[in-house]
């Protein structure tokens, strides 16, 4: 695979850029060039848009069983291409089996929810006070949607970027992670256009790192793009955010979390340790929804947090294409590096730790083996920061209101969990997180495609997944019909 070579998906068709320009998509655990992609140009994205208004009435045109099918394809296709998905999400963003795995099933599912939501019923008959007209509201699609998706969870978060869009009718112009332009990106859309999608109703263009604003701002100032949607980091979705409202154009933002696990005193210790692990190292805990800290009542605190580091001690770290690998790589050097100086930090200034050092190990130097840290104090970066990498931070409290205002104590607000065998408590303790998401008995990464996924706070607005999803990527048109003939009085 490392001697992939892909251009632009424009129209249908795969292109060079205009200028003939490359960019490496580099293995973070190897290396080496995975594949070399083109480095799209402005005028290359105008080219993508043209070919997403162009084919934009046909594709929404389309008969709902039609269209349905190709989703329904689209779902077996992947199914047969997993264990291929599986070997190109470890070598191109060094995701281990567990995730990776777990990536190409939710994404099945997701197409195979989109089939359903082509044939959703969508609108509303409304009551009118005129005399013989029938009077009703229905969900049409925007036009050319411009999505933009990140790499650590590239099947998941490229196929909802681009699923439901096009399921409701909409054309999208994908631009993937410059991390993950095969996964996130080109990949998903061989599997779309096996299935049957039309030329020019999807289309991708990569880019060098270098270019991502200009290539940005060219896709969302086009008049013909109607809406953006965009996953990943909030200081890039405050960017993308601002950049849309210039323009005038709605946004979905889904951004960073900074994601509480509660253990309550009446927890079953062994279930919160293994929760706790999972939720805070999956995918080297390079996820929105990891947990980034473990809030756990003083009563508890010793049992727990002796299993648990225990539990972290032992996990498989290093070569993300061993199966028994959990915490593999993170995503490249300058996020090791970022990851390694905010644990220094909390170090240097009094952290005490549990197990991991922080420091940067690999001949590739993106590997950091699992941290645990407690004693964190508001004056050290990570207290308030996004981790985004192998490393948790317990904190012990005194009562539940503490656990409270401790969860609440961010700028961000996605997901979340709860932990304890008192459902009343739990449950009250749940109802008070300010999360767009919550579990109880479970930690924040969970996802199902017919649920609705979103934060609040600044984790960003607008929701994919289930109804809100559908209502996210469609505008509500209001359309009467006169069944008598009557004139209107003007005299």
């Amino acid at each position: 695979m490392s001697n992939l070579t892909r251009g632009l998906l424009i129209g249908g068709k795969e292109v060079p850029s205009s200028n003939n320009a490359t960019t490496d998509d580099v293995s973070p655990w190897t290396g080496e060039v995975f594949a070399k992609v083109a480095a799209a140009t402005p005028a290359d994205v105008t080219a993508a848009v043209n070919a997403a208004a162009k084919a934009f009435p046909a594709w929404a045109a389309m008969l709902p069983y039609e269209r349905r099918k190709i989703f329904l394809r689209a779902a077996d296709i992947m199914e047969a291409k997993a264990e291929h998905a599986v070997a190109t999400m470890a070598a191109e963003v060094g995701g281990a089996r567990p995730w990776a795995a777990f990536n190409v099933e939710l994404c099945i599912e997701i197409l195979r929810e989109a089939a359903a939501a082509v044939t959703q019923p969508r609108g509303q008959v409304l009551q009118t006070q005129m005399p013989g007209v029938s009077s009703y509201a229905k969900k049409v699609p925007y036009g050319v949607i411009a999505a933009i998706s990140p790499w650590n969870a590239p099947f998941i978060l490229g196929i909802r970027a681009i699923a439901i869009p096009l399921a409701v009718g909409n054309t999208v112009v994908m631009k993937p992670s410059e991390d993950a332009p095969i996964s996130c990106g080109l990949l998903l859309a061989d599997v779309l256009m096996e299935a049957g999608l039309p030329a020019g109703a999807l289309n991708v263009i990569t880019n060098d790192i270098k270019d991502a604003g200009e290539i940005v701002e060219t896709l969302i100032a086009d008049p013909r793009v109607r809406l953006v949607n965009f996953t990943g980091s909030t200081h890039v979705g405050r960017i993308i955010g601002t950049t849309a409202a210039k323009y005038l154009k709605p946004a979905i933002l889904e951004l960073g979390g900074k994601n509480p696990l509660v253990v309550l005193k009446d927890a079953d210790i062994d279930y919160a340790v293994k929760t706790a692990v999972f939720g805070s190292f999956m995918n080297s805990g390079q996820i929105c929804m990891s947990t980034d800290r473990v809030i756990v009542v003083r009563e508890v605190a010793d049992k727990f947090t002796k299993a648990f580091t225990e539990a972290v001690k032992s996990l498989p770290s290093g070569d993300p294409s061993d199966p028994a690998t959990f915490v593999g790589p993170v995503v490249n050097k300058r996020a090791a590096q970022r990851v390694s100086a905010l644990l220094k930090d909390a170090i240097d200034k009094g952290a005490t730790v549990l197990t991991g050092t922080g420091e940067i190990e690999g001949d590739e130097q993106t590997l950091i083996r699992p941290v645990v840290l407690t004693d964190v104090t508001k004056e050290m970066e990570v207290y308030y920061g996004e981790i985004f990498g192998p490393a948790t931070v317990i904190h012990v409290v005194d009562n539940v209101d503490e656990a409270v205002d401790l969860a609440n104590d961010t700028e961000y607000g996605l997901t979340g969990g709860v932990i304890s065998e008192n459902m009343t408590e739990a449950l009250a303790v749940a109802n008070r997180i300010e999360t767009g998401i919550i579990h109880v008995n479970d930690q924040g990464i969970a996802d199902e495609p017919m649920a609705p996924f979103g934060g609040v706070k600044s984790t960003g607005y607008g929701r994919f997944g289930g109804d809100a999803g559908v209502d996210a990527f469609t505008v509500t048109r209001w359309v009467t019909v006169q069944e008598t003939g009557r004139l209107p009085q003007y005299q």
